[in-house]
C-alpha cells in the first residue's frame, strides 16, 4: 500500500516512522524544503520508543505534494485543524477518485476539506477519515528524530461521507491494525476529539505559569484536582451533545484517560503516567499562538458550543472557556474559529445534516 505523510509536526514524524514498520511504502512530504534536508540525509526518521532507538528507512522524501499524493491509497494529515483549508487548495489538482485521507484528530475538517476542494474545482469521489486523537503521544527530538512513548490502541474513527465507510475503513485498518473503531459518521468522531476537552482548561487554567515560567509541563504539575474537575464537566457537555444527536456510547470519556482500572481510553491503560514520565512535555510555550490555544479553544470549543446551540443543549463550561482563550488573544473566537455556520453556511436542520453526512456534496 502506498501511503502520503503530509506535514512536519510530531505525529507526521510518527505516522512516517509507523505506517513504514506496517509494511507500507510512504511517501513523506512536508512544506518547508529545507526542513526536509535531515530526514533526506538520514535516509529516514531515527525512531526513539521502548524498543530503543533506530533509524527507518523512508520509501521517498518528497517535497513536491503533487508527486507525494498521485496515486496514493491513504493521505494522512496529522496537521493542525487551522491548515485543513489551505492544504484542500493545495491538495486539489492531485487527487482522484478513491483516495482516502486520514486526519488525525479532525474538528469536523473532514466535511471542511471536502467543501474546500469542491470550491476549489475537485470532483474525485475521495472518502475523508477523522478520529478522536492523535494516533501516538509523542515529541520531536531533533530535525529527523521522533520519540513515541505511547501509540493509541483503540481510534474511534468516522468518514465522511458515509456511504465511502467500507472502502475507507479497509485503507484505514491496513494502516492502524487493530485499532480503528468505526463509529457512526464524520460528526461523531468530531465529537470525539480528546484535544477540546482536555487542553482548553490545561492552557487556560495555568496560563500564569505558562506566561511566568522558561517551561512549564501542563499535564505533570498542570494538572491539579481543580483543573480535573473542570475537564470532567467540559467532557460532560460533550456527552450530552452527542446524546442529543443521537449518538450512542462508547462516549470516550476523558476521566478514563486518567483512570488506571476504568475502561480502556484511546491510548490505553496509564497512558497519562507514561507521559508526565517521559518528560518530554516539560517545554516552553507560548500562550497565545500554541496549538492548544489556536485548534483546541478557537476552533474546538467554538464547535461544540455552536453544535449545543443547533441541538438545544446548553455548554455553559465550554462557552465560559472560549470567551477566556478570547479575551487572552485579543478575538473573538466564536467568529474566527469554527462554528458549525464556517464549515455549513446553509445547513438549517438536523434532517440536512444527517443527508448530508451520509451522502456528501
Amino acid at each position: 500500500m502506498d501511503v502520503a505523510v503530509l506535514g512536519g509536526g510530531n505525529g507526521a514524524y510518527a505516522a512516517a516512522v509507523d505506517i513504514t514498520l506496517r509494511g507500507a511504502r510512504v511517501r513523506y512530504w512536508r512544506r518547508d524544503r529545507e526542513a526536509l534536508g535531515p530526514v533526506r540525509d538520514a535516509g529516514g526518521i531515527i525512531l526513539k520508543d521502548y524498543e530503543g532507538e533506530r533509524l527507518v528507512p523512508i520509501a521517498a522524501v518528497e517535497s513536491d505534494l503533487g508527486a507525494a499524493v498521485r496515486g496514493a491509497d491513504l493521505i494522512v494529515s496529522p496537521s493542525p485543524a487551522f491548515a485543513q483549508a489551505d492544504l484542500a487548495r493545495a491538495l486539489a489538482p492531485h487527487l482522484s477518485d478513491g483516495q482516502v485521507i486520514f486526519l488525525p484528530p479532525g474538528t469536523f475538517g473532514s466535511v471542511l476539506m471536502v467543501r474546500v476542494l469542491r470550491e476549489a474545482g475537485c470532483t474525485a469521489d475521495i472518502a475523508i477519515a477523522e478520529t478522536g486523537t492523535l494516533p501516538w503521544l509523542c515529541r520531536k527530538h531533533g530535525p529527523a528524530k521522533i520519540a513515541i512513548t505511547t501509540r493509541a490502541t483503540r481510534l474511534p474513527t468516522g468518514v465522511f461521507p458515509k456511504r465511502l465507510e467500507a472502502h475507507a475503513f479497509a485503507r484505514l485498518d491496513a494502516a492502524f491494525p487493530g485499532a480503528i473503531e468505526p463509529i457512526e459518521d464524520a460528526l461523531s468522531a468530531a465529537l470525539m476529539n480528546a484535544g477540546p476537552i482536555i487542553h482548553p482548561p490545561l492552557i487556560i487554567m495555568n496560563a500564569g505559569p505558562i506566561e511566568h515560567f522558561p517551561h512549564w509541563d501542563i499535564h505533570n504539575e498542570g494538572t491539579q484536582p481543580a483543573i480535573r474537575r473542570v475537564t470532567d464537566a467540559l467532557d460532560a457537555e460533550r456527552v450530552a451533545v452527542r446524546e442529543a444527536l443521537g449518538y450512542g456510547a462508547p462516549h470516550f470519556p476523558l476521566a478514563d484517560h486518567y483512570s488506571a482500572d476504568g475502561d480502556e481510553w484511546m491510548y490505553g491503560n496509564l497512558a497519562h503516567e507514561k507521559l508526565t514520565d517521559s518528560g518530554d512535555w516539560r517545554e516552553r510555550l507560548v500562550l497565545t499562538s500554541h496549538r492548544y490555544m489556536r485548534e483546541d479553544v478557537a476552533l474546538g470549543l467554538s464547535f461544540i458550543v455552536s453544535m449545543g446551540a443547533f441541538v438545544g443543549v446548553e455548554t455553559p463550561v465550554a462557552a465560559g472557556l472560549l470567551a477566556i482563550g478570547s479575551a487572552i488573544c485579543g478575538e473573538d473566537f466564536r467568529v474566527t474559529g469554527r462554528p458549525l455556520s464556517a464549515v455549513l453556511p446553509d445547513i438549517a436542520s438536523r434532517d440536512a445534516l444527517a443527508a448530508l453526512l451520509t451522502e456528501g456534496f
